[in-house]
């Protein structure tokens, strides 16, 4: 429980550091950089493509008629880019999303261990590679794990305690590992994960649950059109911030987990050095002198 609560605490005040703040705003700046450059090389084709696409169905014919008499013009012509931009956000923020958190997290670990581990040797027990496709195989299972699971969603409970459950899972195996990963031999990683896997699990279910409020930011952006613009950013920096701090919470406790063992170790195995020899029983010892020296 010291070790969850002072890992707790030091990755909010971690949260505060200029890098980490930097951190949480590039995603922003790499979606308006991706939607500039999508936007100048595609807008004018996709916006006449789906123009065209909507022409195309004759189903809605009459409700264009109906909604072109109401507002007194084409109501395609504004519809067409309103579509546009709300079928190319949610793409443009998760390419966004995924090309941060890639190296976001080994920065993180990189600031924790710098700044509170500095001496904690690097035994590097996972490549990148390995971090990689462990990662892909573990999503894999979460996903096909929800998926199995929702009929179970049905009964109000399960709803609330399902999803959040495999999601902790999932943020608990990968996050765990890759801040193992650099500093932590394989034996000592598998023995880390194994001892402490029940904290780190309610690190990663708490982590999930925190996940849960950019949902509902990008929920209101979809229902208030108007402002859409700006409640979409900010459940884009609050998820990353979440991230942040989640990447933190598992360096913090991790690395310092990982320097206790080694220092019990340590410990450990100086006390057969520290155990003075075993002196010869008195006895036995008068009769060794006694015939060493012969009698009087």
């Amino acid at each position: 429980m010291r070790l969850l609560l002072d890992s707790f605490w030091r990755a909010v005040a971690y949260c505060l550091h200029p890098r980490v703040i930097v951190l949480s705003l590039l995603p922003l700046v790499l979606m308006v950089l991706l939607a500039l450059g999508l936007g100048y090389l595609y807008w004018d084709a996709a916006v006449a493509w789906t123009r065209e696409a909507l022409d195309a169905w004759p189903l809605l014919a009459s409700f264009w008629g109906w909604m072109s008499g109401l507002f007194s013009g084409d109501v395609k012509t504004f519809l067409a880019p309103l579509v546009v931009v709300l079928a190319l956000t949610p793409a443009v923020v998760l390419v966004s999303l995924l090309i941060v958190a890639a190296f976001m997290a080994p920065a993180l670990t990189r600031l924790v261990a710098d700044r509170r581990f500095p001496t904690l040797e690097k035994k590097r027990g996972a490549s990148l590679v390995l971090s990689v496709f462990r990662s892909l195989g573990l999503t894999v299972l979460a996903v096909v794990a929800l998926v199995v699971s929702m009929p179970l969603w049905l009964i109000p409970p399960l709803v609330l305690v399902l999803p959040p459950l495999i999601w902790g899972w999932l943020t608990a195996r990968v996050m765990a590992f890759d801040a193992l990963a650099d500093h932590a031999s394989t034996e000592e990683r598998n023995t880390l994960l194994r001892q402490h896997r029940w904290p780190l699990l309610g690190i990663g279910v708490l982590c999930g649950y925190l996940g849960a409020a950019p949902s509902i930011v990008w929920a209101s952006g979809l229902l208030f059109a108007a402002a859409f613009f700006v409640l979409v950013p900010v459940a884009i920096w609050i998820y990353t911030v979440v991230f942040a701090f989640s990447a933190l919470w598992f360096a913090h406790y991790a690395l310092d987990a990982l320097a206790q063992l080694r220092a019990q170790r340590a410990a450990a195995a100086l006390v057969p050095a520290a155990e003075p020899a075993a002196l010869p029983d008195a006895p036995g010892a008068d009769r060794a002198a006694l015939s060493q020296w012969g009698s009087p």
